[in-house]
């Protein structure tokens, strides 16, 4: 993505443990969806296309299951 992620509004997923264990922050902007874990900011955050935003938390919650 073009789009430097330093310009990016994050807010903690609701996904996100209320233990404080699981920090999950996403910033949504015009293309895509940026995933990053806020207790590791020096690991570089990933994106998902909008359109593969929906498809991509159905598994990730389906996943987290097992």
């Amino acid at each position: 993505m073009s789009s430097g992620t330093t310009e990016l509004t994050w807010f903690k997923s609701s996904y996100s443990g209320s233990q404080g264990d699981s920090c999950v922050e996403v910033a949504i902007a015009e293309q895509a969806v940026h995933v990053r874990d806020s207790k590791d900011l020096s690991r570089p955050p990933f994106a998902v296309a909008r359109e593969g935003w929906v498809p991509f938390v159905r598994f990730v919650a389906e996943g987290s299951e097992e």
